[in-house]
Order: structure tokens, then C-alpha cells, then sequence
């Protein structure tokens, strides 16, 4: 799996996990708000049952205006005392869903945290004690103790201002309004005043885990897009014939996507060196076959205006004919390799059998040109591949060795085995290549600055061996030697 792979599950995951984020904190808030819908309106704790007895004790004995000033000095556990027209003693507003839950626990016979108080004139109050999670942060006091005089002195009450009822902090803000006075105030809701924070609804989570998903898509797809454009674009410059370089400075991406760039680049070069080569052969070959016709044009020119030639002339045609067969065989046999169309079913090779034959037949063509062909370490392996191509790809380099290696010279041909790779170097005494050259004589139509204009070949010799060896999976190079001379080394693979 590629670094484009990985941008993807990234990119999907983050995604995922936003959305996940937004659906369970919507999911959340839901059941946080169905959890405290299930909450007892009322505290029912041993604390509320205590405030609760001692405010029921101080309202029976004491009357209201006693309980009044109890409630005043309770910062926590504030007990409500609302009376039959639902009017609380102290003014607070009272959440009609509390004192129904306070109804309902007393008609079930629970008077530890429900008590309803009849005065002497009547008047009837019902004590309870709202939940904690439902009271506001207004009743939510410091840590005063639970009833005035248990066993701590009462902190003072200064003097109070208009419209702020008893038992709210100077200062504080929103107060409710004061009964007596008719100020009007904030109406709290059933929780408490409007200012209190209210959680989020599910839908902004959600919309939010959407927008999130969508930033992440839209980046992916710009991401992604940008360089396929690119790609589009130098796909459609290239079909109109444009190879120029395009993705050199696509290297900061470090992905799948740079990388098909950079192959992008290869291919165009590779297509612009095909074009050029193709152009180039053009130009050889007919630079190549003009000379043996206008030669041929010449003798026959001679045997019309001189009959006496006739049979000199005839001899000129024959041999420019051969000549010319021969180079276009072996541009036929250099264009099927090209393409691959020689490929035929290997078998195989005993190596030390072909070159002996090869030594052999390169030796009778030395002879006569007064030079010698030797072999030394004739390995004796057993190679797969096609052994007429083979044959014909060494007997190029060892004919080539022969032309250009001075009289009287010996060329050598030995093989050698080295760790699973067999190698075939020929040896010569000629003239040698330029350091420059070394690489491009194996182009088809390639002539050395040093060579000889006598000697014959058209410079497909090497250019074919070159195609046989690779399409064996092997390598041709060529090196000068410490002397003078050529050193031509085939390597091909034996598995």
C-alpha cells in the first residue's frame, strides 16, 4: 500500500471521526436531557428531609413570618413553602412541575420530604425541597451551614435594597422581583431565570459533524483533482505532439500521484529519443542506400556508353546489389528485435559448443585478412535463450573486432562464469573509441571518428547484437584496454 493510500484512510478517517464526534455528542445531549426529564423534580436525600423538618418545626410553631427568617439565612437546601394559590412564602417563582411532583410523593404517604402545614388561620403551606440539578445558580449558596444557630454563628444581614428580595447576595445579578414593591423583574423559566445556560440542541452538533465532513471532502477532491488536471492537461499537449518536461517540480507531493508525474516525464523523454532515433534512421538509412545507387546507377551507365566494360560493370551491380541486400536485412532483423517480434520458444544452449563454432568460422574470415581469432576458458554452462540470435549477436562483435584490428593482429574470444552470470568478452588491438563514444556505438549507423573510411559495414552490427542481448536479459558495454584496443563484454544471466 502506497503513501496515496494512506492519504486517503487519513482523509476518510478524520471525516469519520468528526462525524462520529457530532452524531455522539448529539446523542449524548439527547440522553442528558431525557436523563434529567427522568430526574425527581424534588431532593429526597437525608439532608432535604432534615431542612425539611426544621422548616416544618419553625412554620407550625413559629408562623411565617419565623420561617420567613430561617429560609433567609439558607444558602443551601432553600425550602419552598407555597401555599394553596401556588404563591411561595419568600416571592420565588415555583416551577409548577415541582410542586405537582411534591403533591404526588405526599399523596403516596411520604412526609419525610413533603409536609403540608395548616396554620391556625387556615392558611395551608406546602413544604418541599426543589432537586439540586434543577436549581438555579441564584440558590446554589457557599458553604453556610444547613440551618441558622446549628453550632455556627448566623452571619448579619445588612441592610437591603429596593426591589431584592431577603436571601440573594448584594449584587447579584437578574434578582426576582419583590412582591411588596410590585418591581417588575425577569421571568425565570421552569429551571430557573432566562440567562442560564441552555445545552446545546442536537442539531448543531450534527450540522457541525456535516460541515466537517464536507471541508474534509472538498479538500480531498482539490487535493486529488489539482494534479490529475495537471496530468490531463500534458496528456492532451503531448497527443498535439508537445513532450516538453512538465512534472519536474512535482517532487513536494511525495505521493503516488508525483510519482506518475515523473513517469509521465520518462515516458515523453523515452517517446522524444524514439522520435529522434526514428528520425535519425531515416536520414542513415537513405543516406546509406543513396551511395550503393548511385554506384549502381554509375555501371550501368558505363555498360550502356562503353559495351567493352559490359562484364566490369556487371560485376560492379552484383556486388552494390548484395550490398544493399544485405542492408536491408539487417535493418529487417534490427526493426523485428526492436519491436519484439523475434521472440520465439527458448532451448537450450551448451555456451562452450556455440563458441567454438563461433571461434571457428571467424578464424577462416581472419585468415584471409591476415589475422588470427583465439579462445581461452570456453565455459562450459548450459544457457536458455535462441541460439541462431545468439550466435548472430557474437559473431557481429567478432567480425567488428576482425575489421578494425590491424594486420597480423590476434583477437581474442573468452568465456567466463562469475557467480550466476555468464560473460563473453572480445578482444582486439585496433584503434580503439573515443571515451566519448563508448556508449553510442552500439546506435544503429553509428561510425567512430578513428574508423577507417575503407573499412565496409554500415554500423548495424553492434546496434543488433545490443537488441539480441537485452531482449536475453543480459548487458553489452565496451571499454578501452591499457595498450590500445577494444574490449567488447556480453553478460547474460543464467537462471
Amino acid at each position: 500500500m502506497g503513501r496515496l493510500f494512506w492519504k486517503f484512510f487519513l482523509s476518510i478517517l478524520l471525516a469519520q471521526v468528526a462525524a462520529t464526534v457530532g452524531i455522539g455528542g448529539a446523542l449524548w445531549l439527547k440522553n442528558r436531557a431525557a436523563q434529567q426529564e427522568r430526574r425527581p423534580a424534588i431532593d429526597t436525600s437525608p439532608p432535604a428531609a432534615m431542612a425539611i423538618e426544621s422548616a416544618a418545626a419553625t412554620l407550625e410553631f413559629g408562623g411565617p413570618q419565623a420561617l420567613g427568617r430561617l429560609l433567609e439565612n439558607m444558602d443551601r437546601h432553600r425550602v419552598f413553602a407555597v401555599d394553596d394559590l401556588g404563591k411561595e412564602l419568600l416571592g420565588r417563582i415555583v416551577n409548577p412541575v415541582q410542586v405537582a411532583a411534591a403533591r404526588a410523593v405526599l399523596d403516596n404517604g411520604d412526609t419525610r420530604v413533603v409536609r403540608r402545614i395548616t396554620l391556625p388561620n387556615g392558611r395551608r403551606y406546602l413544604l418541599f425541597l426543589p432537586a439540586q440539578d434543577r436549581m438555579t445558580p441564584l440558590y446554589s449558596g457557599d458553604a453556610r451551614p444547613l440551618l441558622a444557630g446549628a453550632g455556627m454563628p448566623m452571619p448579619e444581614v445588612g441592610p437591603r435594597p429596593p426591589g431584592l428580595r431577603p436571601g440573594f447576595p448584594q449584587g447579584a445579578a437578574r434578582p426576582y422581583p419583590d412582591p411588596a414593591s410590585g418591581t417588575p423583574g425577569p421571568m425565570p423559566g421552569p429551571d430557573g431565570p432566562r440567562g442560564r445556560f441552555q445545552p446545546l440542541t442536537p442539531f448543531i452538533p450534527l450540522a457541525a459533524a456535516l460541515v466537517a465532513s464536507l471541508l474534509f471532502a472538498a479538500l480531498l477532491a482539490w487535493y486529488f483533482s489539482r494534479p490529475i488536471r495537471a496530468l490531463r492537461q500534458a496528456f492532451e499537449a503531448a497527443s498535439q505532439g508537445d513532450l516538453a518536461p512538465r512534472f519536474a517540480g512535482a517532487g513536494r507531493r511525495g505521493d503516488e500521484l508525483a510519482d506518475l508525474g515523473r513517469d509521465f516525464d520518462r515516458m515523453t523523454a523515452r517517446l522524444r529519443n524514439l522520435m529522434d532515433g526514428q528520425r535519425r534512421l531515416l536520414h542513415d538509412v537513405s543516406h546509406e542506400l543513396r551511395s550503393p545507387l548511385a554506384r549502381l546507377q554509375a555501371a550501368i551507365g558505363l555498360a550502356h556508353q562503353n559495351p567493352a566494360r559490359m562484364a566490369a560493370s556487371f560485376g560492379r551491380i552484383e556486388r552494390e546489389s548484395v550490398r544493399m541486400d544485405k542492408l536491408v536485412d539487417e535493418l529487417l532483423t534490427l526493426s523485428r528485435l526492436e519491436a519484439g517480434a523475434l521472440s520465439g520458444t527458448r532451448e537450450e544452449i551448451d555456451v562452450a559448443e556455440l563458441l567454438h563454432g563461433i571461434v571457428g568460422d571467424a578464424q577462416f574470415e581472419a585468415t584471409a585478412q591476415g589475422r588470427t581469432v583465439a579462445a581461452q576458458g570456453m565455459a562450459d554452462v548450459v544457457l536458455l535463450g535462441q541460439p541462431d540470435l545468439l550466435a548472430r549477436a557474437i559473431e557481429n562483435v567478432v567480425r567488428n573486432a576482425i575489421k578494425h584490428s590491424p594486420a597480423g593482429e590476434n583477437i581474442v574470444v573468452e568465456g567466463t562464469v562469475e557467480g550466476g552470470t555468464l560473460r563473453i568478452r572480445v578482444l582486439d588491438r585496433g584503434p580503439g573509441v573515443a571515451p566519448q563514444d563508448l556508449r553510442t556505438i552500439f546506435e544503429p549507423f553509428f561510425r567512430s571518428s578513428g574508423t577507417e573510411k575503407d573499412v565496409e559495414g554500415h554500423g548495424l552490427g553492434l546496434a543488433i547484437a545490443r537488441q539480441v542481448v537485452q531482449q536475453h536479459g543480459g548487458t553489452i558495454g565496451a571499454a578501452n584496454r591499457d595498450g590500445g584496443g577494444l574490449c567488447v563484454e556480453i553478460a547474460l544471466p543464467l537462471d
